[in-house]
């Protein structure tokens, strides 16, 4: 069976909440790998809930659907503040990124307590946001932004980076919205050791079967290199 569209691979699914220190709670999901335990997790930030964006989205989706099983990654996925998707509604309302913070924060808690292994933040859009300004309170292995907007981010929270040796993964898609390849590269020069990866055709949402590979892929490559290349069928050959 080829791998493609909402297709979800095997994995250990669970129903989560997590709680903010300013007293919310949150709605989620966490996948691991069905019968291995994971090499590293994704702590995934969707885009922007006002725009659409949630723990469906459906890059975040089908990370989720797919890489537990092709990759031995946990992903932990949630709604943000005041976002609604079929796994319900968290409490609170959207805040344009600042008490987003603290949603942040309440996921790594969560990930330290459950002792999920070298947690990655994975921002898409509005998440980005989120991991490039409160990523680096955290104990984090590094940072994987998807289409980054840097509406909200500053350039000094940009800069701020360059202090750690964390990696800094930014996909940069040629024909995006908001910001494309040439302009990304002059806003991340900032952080010397960044690795910026232009997307030839890619677009902010990553529409297709096509782009939903290569993002995965070069996820994967960041996090886990040796499970690659990913199968495109289920059970692989």
């Amino acid at each position: 069976m080829e791998i493609r569209g909402p297709l979800e691979l095997p994995a250990r699914r669970e129903e989560i909440e997590l709680q903010t220190a300013d007293g919310l709670r949150l709605v989620g999901e966490l996948a691991q790998p069905e019968d291995a335990a994971p090499v590293a997790t994704l702590v995934t930030l969707h885009p922007l809930p006002t725009a659409g964006g949630f723990m469906d989205s459906h890059i975040i989706r089908k990370a989720a659907a797919r890489l537990p099983a092709l990759a031995d990654l946990a992903v932990l996925r949630f709604n943000t503040r005041g976002t609604t998707s079929a796994r319900g509604t968290s409490e609170g309302a959207f805040d344009g990124g600042a008490a987003e913070q603290f949603d942040v924060a309440a996921a790594m808690d969560f990930v330290r307590e459950r002792e999920l292994p070298r947690p990655w933040l994975l921002g898409w859009s509005f998440g980005t946001e989120l991991a490039l300004k409160y990523g680096r309170e955290h104990e984090i292995e590094g940072i994987i932004l998807l289409s980054p907007p840097l509406h909200r981010a500053t350039d000094e929270e940009v800069a701020a980076w360059a202090s750690t040796d964390r990696p800094v993964v930014v996909l940069v898609p040629e024909l995006d919205d908001y910001l494309r390849p040439d302009e990304a590269r002059q806003r991340f020069a900032a952080i010397p050791h960044a690795q910026l990866i232009a997307v030839e055709g890619g677009k902010h949402l990553w529409v297709g079967e096509t782009q939903t590979r290569r993002v995965l892929t070069e996820i994967v490559a960041a996090v886990n290199a040796s499970a690659l290349p990913l199968a495109t069928h289920w059970p692989p050959a």
